[in-house]
C-alpha cells in the first residue's frame, strides 16, 4: 500500500482592515473571515454570521473592521455561536442575555465557548473580547467587573495554564444593553502569550482587585509570522497598580509606552516586526467619558499619525481608568 506524503496546512494568515464601505459590499468577499460594525450608524443585525454589531457609540463615523483571510470562508450558526472559517483561523461569537447578574451571565457563556472550543478542529483561541453592560457598578467584590472574573473562571472549568491564557478585552456598555457579548479569534495552532515586563501579570493581581484574577494575557503573538501581534486591553498600569487617575493625557502616555514595551517584548520572538506601531497596525481606543471623544482622537492624531484607529464610548473595567486600547501591529 503506498503511502500518501503529507501536505502541511498553509500557514494562517490575518489581514485587519478598518473599511469605509456597506457591510453588505464587504460581506461579498469570499475570503471574509468577520466583520464588525460599531454603534448607531451600523447595521443592527445582518443574516450573514460574518457580521457582528458592537453596540459601542463612537466617535464620529466609525469605519468597519474586517478580518479577511488567505482562503475561502464556509460559515454558519449553530447552538446560537455564529461562526466562520477559513485558511487555518475561526471567528465564533455568541451573545447571552445579561439579566444583572454577571457572574452567572460570564459562567454560562464561557462554558458554551468552552463546548465550543472542545468539538472544534480549531481550538485555541488567540483573542477574546467581552462586552457587559455596567461593568464597574456595584462596590467591592459585588462589583460587576470582579463577578465576571468569578464567573468566567468558573465556565473554563480550569486553572489556565500561563501558556494558554489568549489576548482578551473586557469593556462596558455605557447605556444599558440587557446582553453580554463575548467573541473570539481561534486557530488551528496555539500561540505565544505575551507578558509586558512594566506590569504584573493579570492572572497574578494580588486579593485588592478581587476574589478571582482575570484570565488573559498582555498579548498574544501567533505560531504564524503572516499574522499580527495581538494586543489585549491596554490601559495605563504599571505594576498592578492603576496611574495618573487626573489626567486623561497622562494615562495616554502611560499606554503609549506599554505599547512599545509590549511590541519590544513580541520583536524579542518576532524580529520582524516593525518596533512602532505604524500604517499596519490597528488601534481601538475605549473612553469612559464620552466628552472626552475628541480629546482622545485628536491625542492619537498627533502621537500616532499613521496609525488607522476607531474611537469608542465604552467604560473601562476600573473606575479610575479612562481609557483603554486594544489592537494589532504588523
Amino acid at each position: 500500500m503506498s503511502v500518501l506524503p503529507t501536505v502541511a496546512s498553509p500557514a494562517a494568515a490575518l489581514r485587519v482592515d478598518y473599511v469605509d464601505a456597506p457591510a453588505p459590499v464587504v460581506l461579498a468577499d469570499p475570503r471574509l473571515l468577520a466583520v464588525f460594525g460599531f454603534g448607531a450608524t451600523a447595521p443592527a443585525h445582518l443574516d450573514d454570521p460574518r457580521y457582528l454589531h458592537v453596540a459601542l457609540p463612537v466617535h464620529g463615523t466609525a469605519p468597519l473592521e474586517a478580518w479577511r483571510v488567505e482562503a475561502e470562508v464556509t460559515c454558519g450558526r449553530e447552538d446560537g455561536i455564529a461562526w466562520s472559517t477559513g485558511g487555518g483561523l475561526q471567528f465564533g461569537a455568541l451573545e447571552v442575555v445579561d439579566d444583572g447578574d454577571s457572574e452567572a451571565t460570564a459562567a454560562a457563556a464561557y462554558a458554551r465557548l468552552q463546548r465550543w472550543l472542545a468539538a472544534s478542529d480549531h481550538p485555541h483561541p488567540l483573542r477574546i473580547w467581552n462586552y457587559l453592560d455596567a461593568i464597574t457598578a456595584g462596590e467591592g467584590d459585588a462589583e460587576r467587573y470582579r463577578r465576571f472574573c468569578v464567573g468566567r473562571a468558573r465556565g473554563i472549568g480550569r486553572a489556565l495554564a500561563p501558556g494558554e491564557l489568549p489576548a482578551a478585552t473586557a469593556i462596558g456598555h455605557p447605556q444599558p444593553t440587557g446582553r453580554f457579548q463575548l467573541y473570539w479569534l481561534a486557530a488551528r495552532d496555539a500561540g505565544t502569550p505575551l507578558e509586558n515586563p512594566r506590569q504584573v501579570q493579570a492572572w497574578r493581581y494580588p486579593r485588592q482587585y478581587g476574589p478571582q484574577p482575570p484570565g488573559f494575557a498582555r498579548a498574544l503573538l501567533p505560531a504564524s509570522t503572516a499574522m499580527p501581534l495581538l494586543v489585549s486591553g491596554t490601559a495605563a498600569v504599571v505594576g498592578h497598580a492603576s496611574r495618573h487617575g487626573d489626567s486623561l493625557e497622562a494615562q495616554l502616555e502611560e499606554i503609549l509606552a506599554n505599547l512599545h514595551s509590549l511590541i519590544a517584548t513580541a520583536r524579542a520572538h518576532r524580529p520582524t516586526l516593525p518596533p512602532q506601531p505604524g500604517p499596519d497596525a490597528r488601534l481601538k481606543a475605549y473612553v469612559r467619558d464620552a466628552e472626552a471623544l475628541p480629546r482622545v482622537d485628536a491625542w492619537l492624531a498627533a502621537h500616532l499619525p499613521d496609525v488607522p484607529r476607531i474611537v469608542l464610548h465604552g467604560h473601562v473595567c476600573r473606575r479610575e481608568l479612562r481609557v483603554e486600547i486594544d489592537g494589532c501591529h504588523a
